[in-house]
This record gives structure tokens, sequence and C-alpha cells, in this order.
């Protein structure tokens, strides 16, 4: 069966092209249902294993479990053994398996070479029905460990990380399925038993309740027959009754508070409830919350953001699933804007929609975004697979694909008005107000204090385990001898794609890769510069010009130029970096004479509007004074600060500082026009369903009108390693977690050494659960959710880093079990290191260029830094040359413990001194708050 999306017609041929999605359904006798997808654009595999349970199918005082089996599934089974598929991934090239949970459905998934796809067959079904043995105590206390650092990240130590929690605890009932958070929380995940978690399992993971989906380059019927031999055998479970739809009600509308430790600026959430997907009413609430707050157009940002100036940016959408709906509109004000007068604010947008409505020009330009948005979501065999699952689980149809278009298509404005009328308007709602600490009188008038379970930094609180202990169990039954792991099929054959290149007379370098596996194109022409161009006391001077090239052009309004945009289904993104100034895009193949139209009036014709160069200059400044309570961002900033020295000019934030900021004029941005882009240091790279000669075609006028001056880029001074390991700790007061930041000055990525340095780090931290950092840190002692290590660089510099977020009672045995791993990298690296290595590195190759965005990757690092059209190629004869020596020697070059930079930013009252012990001196305290409250 194969299902049409988008009736599109050839420009030149007036013939009319559909793109098809194909696939095929079957059902095993147990109730297991398979869905194939054909796509032989690259020689991979993208498999997913579905099973539809979420948090929904929990209960109150034992939530997260769906989320917790997300991660248990990977750790182990009975035939796979210790580190189950994690390990398996990095032996056959994987994307790396992965998984997330919602509150309807858990899945797993990842992308293989196609000659992994009996063993990925394989892998799935022992997780399936050969696993749950193998979750033992220690196993459980363990992972327990891992989740609850994953909340810290994602919530308690995130401004505004509650927000969730409150509302959906306030808008249902007690008891919905939807009152509780997916991740669950800390005392339930603590007080769960393993007789728990088994029984859980056993009622929700069984075969008929899981879709298994497998799309890309495969033989179906070569698949069929061991989809049959891996599954066929695993019993079939009891019965799963649908849920029936609970829509939120509410009585009256509430308003809550809460001082949040992280936040600098008070935010507003308000919620409706709203309806379940793919609910009749949900697309023209698609509709209404895009075209209530997204651009210039938009009713909200009108007031909030240009005439009232209370916000930089104004969010709308739905949040839908599978038994009930909320429609979420969050606004983070500036600083000092009461939540009072935003809310008036919004009352003053709405009463704009309901005099006036949406237009048929406005539904047609916000469709046409939506059109391009689905090829993008098609743009990749995982991409694929997983929509005709979402379609199969909760629309009962994987071809329900061509009906959702249609029902798209089908929304006129007279529904985008009675949805509002029927879901907003009057209606009762839940508002939260998140407001920094002591500015409880920035809330919502007539505010409740929310109800909020913060964890309390306690030092020795998390129980004790041993992960090295074996799980014994008596093996499952099975008819053959699943221990043995299938053999790889025939290797696929992986082609470099085909280069072209075409420099034009005014200096720009064009690059290009056709492919028309989709009807879509990306693109990023790039601009030498950025903030190295920038003096040092007005830094931020690039990136508030790049932001304001796509506000308006000569002959265009601001709202003129991004209904162009729009309505043509395009994208088109102007920023500045360290280095570059980029112009990126992407759209609709038969758009792209157009977009491109569009993009040579925002590179040579920029408005300067001073309204928009106003609202800029406020956003920027909400943005960084939003980073000073943001531990990843402290993190970030500081790291760069010891990294290249105070002086540095990459020491500096790109946005700049307050202060900077409000220095900076018009004419600052003006002169950096002039003075600083040209031809000469640009290159254009594009991928995608276009032909070199429609592309140079349409370079034209950018090549002729674009003035070509000589530009230089100044040398940068030479980053020195440094010659002692230092301490350094950024007190973030009552953190839940310490964010680490440990490493130096490392190679560029144009040195020799740099991708061998990079291959030899994939042990170490560079591999995911393949790598010592993550399977000591995380699954050895529980103390992180992630941890990785990574050589980053371009032409200018390069360094080598180690970062996680470390649950905070941990800090220094974290920092000193990541120096102990690196004291001992290099002469522990063996030759099952060396072949785990290779293995992954060059069976990867085949998964390399699948997406539009990994050719683009490609084009840059060809255009950028001057590597060879088969760079690729060359690369594997370096990995393959490579020993066990060498992989020695660069370790003991490049992972230095006794001479990196040690940055902590965490809670210093309990954290800071404890830190004395990994050897280095007394750490460095970078800012005041600890010894103030040391005194």
């Amino acid at each position: 069966m194969a299902i049409s999306l988008f009736s599109c017609k050839n420009e030149t041929t007036d013939k009319t092209n559909e793109l098809e999605v194909n696939y095929e359904t079957f059902e095993l006798d147990n109730g297991l249902k398979v869905l194939f997808h054909i796509d032989r654009s690259d020689p991979v595999v993208a498999v997913s294993l579905t099973a539809h349970v979420g948090s929904a199918r929990e209960i109150e005082g034992r939530t997260g479990f769906a989320h917790l089996f997300e991660h248990l599934l990977f750790l182990e089974s009975e035939n796979l053994g210790k580190g189950g598929l994690d390990k398996m991934s990095a032996r056959i090239g994987g994307s790396g398996a992965n998984g997330s949970t919602n509150r309807d459905r858990t899945n797993y998934l990842q992308t293989v070479p196609k000659d992994a796809l009996e063993k990925m067959i394989w892998a799935e079904a022992d997780k399936l029905g050969y696993f749950i043995n193998t979750v033992t105590d220690p196993v459980l206390a363990k992972e327990k460990q891992v989740v609850k650092n994953e909340k810290r990240q994602s919530v308690d130590n995130r401004p505004y990380g509650h927000t969730q929690y409150v509302i959906d605890k306030n808008l249902y009932p007690k008891g919905h399925p939807y009152s509780w958070q997916v991740i669950g929380s800390l005392e339930d995940l603590q007080n769960a038993t393993l007789q728990d978690v088994k029984d859980f399992f056993n009622r929700w993971y069984v075969p008929n309740n899981v879709i298994l989906t497998i799309a890309g380059d495969f033989d179906t019927t070569q698949a069929k027959q061991w989809i049959k031999k891996y599954f066929d055998e695993i019993p079939r479970g009891e019965d799963i009754p649908a849920l029936a739809k609970q829509s939120a009600v509410l009585e009256a509308s509430k308003h809550l508070y809460y001082e949040d430790n992280f936040a600098r600026a008070p935010r507003l959430t308000m919620v409706w409830p709203g309806v379940p997907d793919y609910h009749e009413d949900s697309y023209a609430l698609s509709v209404l919350t895009q075209y209530l707050t997204n651009g210039k157009k938009a009713p909200l940002d009108k007031v909030l953001v240009q005439d009232e100036q209370l916000t930089s940016f104004v969010g709308m959408g739905e949040y839908n699933s599978e038994i009930s709906g909320q429609i979420q509109l969050s606004v983070t004000a500036f600083n000092q804007v009461e939540l009072d007068d935003v809310a008036k604010a919004i009352n003053k947008g709405f009463a704009d929609f309901e005099a006036n409505g949406i237009s048929e020009d406005d539904l047609n330009r916000i469709k046409a975004g939506q059109e391009t948005n689905f090829y993008s979501g098609l743009s990749s065999v995982l991409g694929k697979g997983a929509q005709l699952t979402q379609y199969e689980m909760f629309a009962g149809d994987a071809g329900f694909l061509t009906k959702d278009v249609e029902n798209i298509l089908a929304v006129t404005p007279e529904d985008v008005m009675r949805v509002y009328n029927t879901y907003i308007k009057d209606k009762n709602y839940i508002a939260t107000s998140f407001v920094p600490k002591g500015q409880a009188s920035f809330a919502l008038e007539n505010s409740e204090l929310a109800e909020v379970v913060e964890e309390q930094i306690v030092e020795g609180a998390e129980e004790s385990f041993d992960a090295s202990i074996a799980a014994t169990y008596e093996k499952t039954a099975s008819s053959f001898d699943r221990s043995i792991e299938p053999p790889y099929g025939e290797s696929p054959n992986v082609t470099v794609p085909e280069v072209w290149k075409e420099n034009l007379s005014s200096g720009i370098k064009a690059s290009g890769i056709e492919n028309d596996e989709v009807p879509l194109v990306q693109f990023q022409l790039k601009i030498k510069g950025g903030m190295l161009l920038e003096s040092i006391d007005k830094i931020g001077v690039s990136n508030i010009m790049a932001d304001l090239m796509s506000r308006g052009t000569k002959n265009k309004t601001p709202e003129q130029l991004e209904n162009e945009i729009e309505s043509l289904g395009a994208r088109i993104n102007t920023f500045a970096t360290d280095d570059a100034v980029f112009i990126s895009g992407s759209c609709l193949s038969k758009k792209y004479e157009a977009t491109m139209a569009l993009v040579s009036e925002i590179l040579l014709e920029p408005r300067w509007d001073a309204k928009e160069f106003d609202l800029i200059k406020q956003s920027v400044k909400s943005s960084i004074q939003r980073q000073k309570a943001n531990p990843n961002a402290i993190a970030a900033n500081e790291y760069a600060k010891l990294l290249y020295g105070e002086d540095h000019i990459l020491a500096q934030n790109s946005q700049g500082t307050e202060q900077s900021v409000d220095a900076i004029t018009i004419k600052d941005l003006q002169e950096y026009y002039n003075n600083n882009l040209t031809p000469k240091l640009a290159s254009l790279n594009i991928v995608g369903d276009i032909s070199k000669d429609k592309v140079i075609a349409n370079l034209e006028t950018i090549n002729t009108k674009w003035e070509a001056k000589d530009v230089s880029i100044p040398e940068l001074p030479e980053v020195k390693v440094p010659e002692k390991a230092t301490v350094y700790f950024y007190d973030v007061p009552n953190a839940k977690q310490s964010q680490i930041r440990f490493g130096y000055p490392g190679p560029k990525a144009t040195d020799d050494d740099y991708y061998a340095a990079s291959v030899m780090n994939y042990r170490l931290g560079g591999g995911g659960f393949a790598s010592q950092l993550t399977q000591e840190l995380r699954e050895g002692k529980g103390y992180t959710y992630g941890i990785r290590s990574r050589f980053s660089g371009d032409e200018n510099t390069g360094s080598f880093t180690i970062s996680s977020g470390v649950r905070s009672n941990v800090t220094y045995q974290s920092a000193a079990l990541v120096k102990d791993i690196l004291d001992n990298y290099a002469k522990d690296f063996d030759s099952t290191d060396l072949e785990v290595t290779k293995g992954f590195t060059l069976k990867s190759g085949a998964r390399a260029f699948e997406t539009l965005g990994a050719k683009l990757n490609m084009l840059s690092n060809i255009s950028d830094l001057g590597f060879d059209d088969d760079y690729a190629k060359q690369r594997e004869e370096i990995v393959k040359a490579l020993t066990v020596d060498d992989i020695k020697t660069l370790g003991k070059k490049y992972i230095r413990p006794d001479k990196m930079i040690y940055l902590v930013v965490g809670d210093a009252a309990t954290q800071l001194d404890k830190l004395e012990q990994l050897g280095f001196g007394k750490p460095v305290l970078l800012n005041p708050t600890y010894e103030a409250l040391d005194q």
C-alpha cells in the first residue's frame, strides 16, 4: 500500500508529482503488529519497537514506571547479556539505541547499516520476551539513581522546571492519568519495589500491545521470516482495553504562583482544556495557536512584543495526547514586568482576534508551513517509520497520513474562529506565575502558592548498590538457542555523495549535493567573521545585526517580509556565531527561486528598522539576564573564560553583556555590515532536490550586486595549555546538580591529529554507552544522567572537554572518578577497545550521509576546512590503520588530567571544600556568594 502526500507540480515539465510513502502491515498470531516501509536511498534500516504504554497506564503513588522501563530495556536481556542493546549498537555501527516516553507510548529505536537488520530483530525480540528476569534489586537501585538524575537535570535544576507539574496537577482531577508527570516523582521512584516493576512489565510489554516498525533498504520476505522466527513464540498477554477519552473539566479558573530558585524573570503560563490527538477540532486549533502568536501579524505578538514591549516572545500550542489535550500559552516577561500587565495585554490580543478573525491569505500562509514541516519529518527512514507507527497506534491506521493532510487543508477561517469561541473565549483556565525568589508581588493577582516538592541536598542520602553483581535466574525456554547472535548480512555498499563546486566571480564559493528523495532544499550561506571582527569592548554587534537583517528589507516592512517567507512555506534564519554570520534556510524545491529572491533582499538591502532594533536589544538583554541563573549557561560562559583567558575574543559571550548591548547603536551595525560582509569570505552550501544550474542561476543577483571587499580575519592569540591543573567553582546556591566542565585547549579541526584524536576518544567518552565515562559514572555509580567527552574545533581553535550534570551530593566523588579514568585511559586501552572503536566507526559510515542535514555538514567540512570531497573515505583508511599503540600515543598526548581546567557550577556551601581532595590545591571561587555567606 502507498499513501501520497501533498500533490506538487513540476514547474519545468508541468507534471504533477506526489511523494509516496509505501507501507505494508501484518500481524503475528500473538498480536504483534508489524509495519514495513521500503526506502532504498541509503544502505540503512531504522528499527523501532513501540509499546502502547506511557505514564497514563500508571497509578498514583507508583508513577514513572514507563519511563523507568525506557531505561531498563537497554541494559541487559537474557541472550544479549550485560550491556544489552547499548553494547551491541556500538559494535554494529548503529545511531545509538535510543528511546522516549510520553503519556501514552514508549518507543525504542535506532538506525543501523542494512547488514545488521537480523541482529536488530533478534535484539528487539530479546527485549520483549527475554528481559524481565535480568532486572534485579541492584539493577533497579542503580537505574533509579539515573532516572532521578535525569529529573534533577531536566526539571529540578532548570528555570521554570516545575511549571508543567503545577499545571497538570491542577488542570486534571486527582487520579486522572495525565495529572502526574511522565518522569514521575523522586519519592515514587524510590518507593518502587522489584515486584512492582515486574508486574508493570508483564502487564504492558506484551506482543499484543506493541508495534514493530522497520523502514529502509531491506528484503521484506526475508525480514518476515526473521520476525516470525524471533517473535512468534513470545506469548500473547492479557487483552489491553482502550483508555476512555477523559477531557479536563475546570469548574473555575485558578491562579497559582511559585518563587523559582533559577528564574531571573517572571513567566506566565495559561492553560485551557483542549482535545485529544486527531480530534476534528485539533487542526483548526493548531492554526489558531500559530496565528495568535507567531509573527508580526499575530494579535498577541503585536500587543505584547511590538506595542507594549513586555516580552520578546509569545509561545502557544496544543499539548494533545491520546485521551485528552490542553492548549498552552506561555510568556516569559522582561525583568521587573508584572504579570498582571501581561494578562491584560493577552486579553487585548484576544479582543483583536475576536474583532478581525483570520484571513484566507493568512490561513494559506500557515498551511504552506505545515506542508514543509510534513516533508521535513519524512526526510529520514526513522522519521517515516515513526510517523507510520504514530498513525497506526493512535489513529488506528498507518494510512491515516493522507486523511491527516486532508484535514489540515480543509480548515477554514470560520473553523478557526469557532474553536476559539469553543475552547478559549470566556472559558476557565489554569494560570501559573513562576517568578524570581523574593518577587511574589509580580505574580498574577489573587494567586495561590503552588505546591512543589523541592529535594534537599543531603550527604549520603542515596541508597548504595553494587552494579557489578550479575543477575542469576533461570533462562526463559525457547525452541532454539537464542544466545547465538545472528551473523551480518551482505555488507552495504557505501557511496560518498557527489559534490559539485563553483567559484563565482564575486568570490563566493558555492557547492552542493543534488538529492531528490524528498522535494526539499536546505541551504546555508556562511560569511566568515562573526564576533572575531568585533571590538572586545562592544561585543554583540554581529549578533544583533544578523537578527535585524531578517526584520524587513529596503522595500518590505518586517511584517511583509515575514508574510512572504511564510507564504512560501519556507524558513530563512539569520544569525551570528563566534566566527561567522549565517543566512540559512529550507524550502520546497518548487519554491526555491522565490525563496532565494528573498535571501538576496535580506543580504543586499537591509532595512535597519529602528523599532525592531530596540526590540532585539531588549530581547538580548533579557536572555543575558536569564543566563545568569541557568547552571548550564553559567558553565558554558565560565568555561570559555577559563579556556581562553578573560581578554581573548573567544572568551566572550557572543550576545555581549547588558552594558555592551546598551551601548550598541544602529550605526555600529551598519559599520559592521559595510566593513565586514564580503563575498570574498562567503560560501554557499546547498543540498536537496535542486540542480547546480538552477542554484548558480539564482545566485546571479547576489554575485553581481554584492560588493567584493578585502577583509582580513584577525590572527587569534595562541591559546596555551595550563601548566598545572586548577579547580574552579561557581556558586549557585541550592543547586540540585553540579555542572562540570573539565578540559583544556586541544587540536584544531584542521590539525593532522584531530580526527584520529576524536576516534581515540570514542571509548573514553565519545561513544555514549560504549564509553568508559558513561559506564562508570552512570551505569556503575548512578551519579549522572549523562556524561561525555569530546574534541571540538574549527580552523581557528580547538578544545577537549568533559561535560556532565552530576548529583550534587557526589560532586567530589564524580570528579575524582573522572580524574582516575583519565589517568588510566591510555595505559589500559587494549585490543578489545580498538576492535569496538573500529567496528563502530567504520560501520557507522553507512548512515553518514542519510539526511539533508548530514549532507550539508559534509559540504561545510569541505568548504570551511578545506577537506577533500572524499574525506570520508580517507578517514576510513585512517581508522583501519590505527593500532593500539597509536591510540596509547594519542591518549598520552591529548588526555592530560594534570594540566586541565576543572570547573564546577553548583552549591558551594555543601560541595566546594571537598574538592581540595582532588590534589590540585584549594578551589578558586569565581563568584563571591559563598564567601559572603561564610562571613
